[in-house]
């Protein structure tokens, strides 16, 4: 039996998210079944971790076992994306991994970006690959309220009621807010997420940039940890899952 991780990137619109799904299109889905189709043998394939409907990826991670060695990775490659690009996925890269290696497991540090394109004019060559907000942002209180959301703690209020995590508490290593032209881009990292964490949290900075919380508020927002609290979320288009670091 032989291991491979494969790099990958999509567009999340027009699929339910990574996850295979009892109906609807998922990357998970389809990827499994065209490799499955490709090498003639029945493949599962494990990713780093769930991205939801109309969220993207710039480099998910996953991995799958095969019975036969796949001896030339590039033809592979070749091959497996004329049946998947179509359909707004492209297979990256393609390693042989030693079987101890878990695309989820094996992860020591996961990179969001979200985009905000924040100017009057709807975007064109953006459409539905960043939140569209027409009201200018105070970049400066954002990148403040930002650094209180940085460290190891409890963060009930941006979980999601259907979230499985054991436990709230999480450790955001890095949250850094830059812009570029109209663009106001906003990277997170953590070892692991809580479902729509990172799209409740820009939910809330985009209420600090507007001016409708201080920061007293949101840093009170963030210590009654109440899912109730919390601003309304950010829309999956801006969210992209830029990259696993093991």
């Amino acid at each position: 039996m032989f291991r491979y991780q494969i790099f990958v990137e999509y567009v999340g619109t027009n699929f339910r998210g990574w996850q295979i799904q009892k109906k609807g299109k998922t990357i998970q889905g389809l990827i499994q079944e065209k490799i499955s189709k490709l090498l003639k043998e029945k493949i599962i394939l494990f990713g780093s971790g769930r991205t939801d409907t109309g969220v993207h990826a710039i480099e998910q991670s996953a991995h799958f076992d095969v019975k036969a060695r796949i001896d030339k990775p590039e033809k592979f490659l070749k091959s497996i994306n004329h049946f998947l690009n179509k359909d707004g996925i492209a297979i990256l890269k393609v390693r042989k991994k030693n079987i101890n290696f878990h695309s989820r497991f094996s992860a020591k540090m996961r990179i969001y970006r979200y985009i905000i394109v924040n100017r009057l004019s709807n975007p064109v060559l953006d459409k539905d690959r960043g939140w569209h907000i027409t009201k200018a942002l105070d970049l400066e209180l954002m990148k403040k309220a930002a650094k209180k959301l940085i460290g190891t703690k409890d963060f009930s209020t941006f979980r999601a009621s259907s979230c499985r995590a054991k436990s709230p508490i999480k450790t955001m290593k890095l949250v850094k807010i830059k812009s570029l032209k109209n663009k106001i881009i906003i990277e997170f990292r953590s070892k692991s997420f809580l479902q729509k964490q990172v799209r409740s949290m820009v939910g809330c900075l985009k209420y600090v940039g507007e001016k409708k919380w201080t920061l007293k508020k949101f840093e009170s927002v963030i210590r009654l940890k109440k899912r109730s609290l919390c601003a309304p979320l950010a829309p999956p288009e801006g969210l992209y899952l830029t990259r696993i670091i093991y």
